[in-house]
């Protein structure tokens, strides 16, 4: 699927170049002007014009614009211009001397210098502020449909909650009537406390700790291997790299659920669940892999609500920033989560 929109990106991105070059042309065709002398002259500014616009829109405005420095970033807009401008006059004045003035008086360099640079500035600044509305544009509509999803999501949680001190004070209470002696059940409830407080507290914030993120983790696993079978294999790796950054949280945790739950159970075949946490070159990679059952004739998918509003969250907070791939092997489901963090 990301291949496919990565395709459909460059299609676009092609055909509007197209568009625009053929606009040109129409534009600045002239009786005394062949057709072809005019697309020449607008393909070779379009060269210049394309090389501006991607080393602005690439470079200047994610490392110096973004970050308020607008006093380099124009710096470099305008050098930019110049240096395209510049390599644009011998060009032109080859095409003049062979093709379209031969035997004739050439323009000077400053004629072209001056004609190259006023026409690459205009369009350059066109073009990139076109672009620069679009993406504010784009990025107000995806502001507003966080804030719808954030304000469904606290009202589905204000619904669903229940008083916290109530909710700890009886889990207090359930841990204290429980014989000393069951040490697995005294300490599942202090895990599932501490999952639930962290439900609660932490997860109200935009974003939390990876430390506390991997805890929660590791606590929920911790809960399942105690209520799964012996002969479930559950491998939870975290790598010490996994530290000192924050994330949103709970992105992980539906896919853990689901590996839980659609894990195999056959005695006669290894059972398990592979869980690994790493950090490489500024992304997070998660990788969980389980087995499950032959697929019956009814059968199921590897999704749901669950997933579904995880890719929606992952569309939302980390656009461009993140890949995601479910596969179903047969006898294994495998996903692969990279996020990029700072």
């Amino acid at each position: 699927m990301n291949r496919f929109l990565k395709r459909k990106k460059i299609i676009l991105k092609v055909f509007s170049w197209l568009l625009l070059y053929s606009f040109w042309v129409m534009v600045f065709q002239r009786r005394t002007f062949a057709v072809t002398k005019t697309a020449t002259i607008e393909f070779c500014y379009l060269i210049f014009v394309s090389a501006n616009y991607y080393v602005t829109v690439l470079y200047t405005i994610p490392q110096f614009f973004n970050n308020k420095k607008y006093v380099q970033a124009i710096t470099l807009f305008i050098s930019g211009i110049v240096v395209t401008a510049l390599l644009r006059v011998p060009l032109a004045s080859y095409l003049n001397k062979h093709y379209f003035l031969p035997y004739q008086i050439q323009p000077g360099f400053s004629e072209l210098f001056s004609n190259s640079i006023i026409n690459i500035f205009i369009w350059s600044i066109l073009i990139v502020s076109c672009k620069l509305m679009f993406d504010r544009l784009r990025m107000q509509e995806k502001f507003e449909l966080m804030q719808k999803e954030k304000e469904r999501a606290e009202l589905d949680f204000l619904n669903a909650q229940l008083n916290p001190h109530f909710l700890f004070n009886s889990l207090n209470l359930i841990y204290g009537s429980i014989d000393k002696q069951n040490n697995l059940a005294r300490n599942m409830l202090l895990t599932f406390s501490d999952m639930l407080r962290y439900q609660l507290y932490d997860c109200s914030n935009e974003k939390v700790s990876i430390e506390k993120e991997m805890s929660y983790i590791t606590n929920y696993v911790a809960l399942q291997k105690a209520r799964k079978s012996e002969t479930l294999e559950v491998n939870l790796h975290i790598d010490t790299t996994v530290k000192h950054f924050t994330i949103h949280p709970l992105l992980f945790i539906s896919f853990i659920e689901n590996a839980f739950k659609y894990v195999s159970s056959n005695t006669d075949e290894r059972n398990f669940i592979d869980i690994a946490f790493s950090l490489q070159d500024n992304f997070l990679h998660f990788n969980c892999v389980n087995s499950k059952e032959i697929q019956t004739e009814a059968g199921f998918e590897y999704k749901g609500i669950g997933i579904t509003n995880i890719k929606r969250r992952l569309s939302l907070l980390y656009p461009d920033n993140h890949f995601l791939d479910i596969e179903d092997n047969g006898n294994t489901y495998r996903v692969t989560l990279k996020l990029k963090v700072n």
